[in-house]
């Protein structure tokens, strides 16, 4: 050994509890810098605040609503990840008004229609993470989640790897999420 003791979670103080842990501690590296990015104060730095000006295939928007838009992550967890952004560049969901807080809710429901019917997902993840210590990568700018998982979808070679087999291109999704929408969503027809 070098010095270091190695210790067996199982033996620690308190109760076993029977879940097994995958230590990463290169990612400690990230939670304490996450708090030193300069925040974004001006809607022109902001990567999330998107006009009906913009280019949406370029900057990836599958659908625009009336307070909210919805667009792919530009760093997918999984094809068809979606993100749920209000128009007005707000960062926390207390700040929301009432017709966008309602649209969000209904465009979520809207995306996973889409999904399970373009990509036949079997589940999904939805949420959002408030703050920087909430995990927000842009805090200043409120998103929700919405990420469509299948049985077997996720595997080690993230963690082991560091790598993200995403087996879709980007623009692929895109054509085929923005072409689907209408067909699978209620009134847009």
């Amino acid at each position: 050994m070098t010095g270091v003791e190695w210790v067996d979670a199982e033996t620690m103080a308190g109760d076993p509890d029977g879940v097994e842990r995958l230590w990463t501690p290169h990612r400690m590296a990230y939670v304490r810098n996450a708090s030193e990015r300069p925040r974004i104060e001006d809607t022109r730095e902001c990567p999330l605040c998107k006009t009906e000006q913009d280019d949406d295939r370029a900057h990836l928007i599958v659908h625009r609503g009336t307070h909210c838009y919805v667009v792919l992550n530009l760093y997918p967890y999984n094809p068809g990840h979606l993100m749920i952004c209000p128009v007005r560049h707000i960062g926390w969901y207390t700040e929301t008004s009432d017709a966008e807080r309602d649209e969000m809710a209904a465009l979520t429901q809207d995306a996973m229609r889409v999904l399970q019917a373009v990509t036949g997902t079997q589940g999904f993840n939805i949420g959002m993470n408030q703050g920087v210590t909430g995990g927000a990568g842009i805090s200043e700018h409120l998103h929700q989640h919405v990420v469509p998982r299948w049985v077997g979808d996720a595997n080690f070679l993230p963690i082991v790897g560091k790598t993200k087999a995403v087996p879709e291109l980007l623009d692929d999704t895109w054509e085929r999420l923005s072409t689907a929408w209408s067909l699978h969503v209620k009134g847009d027809a």
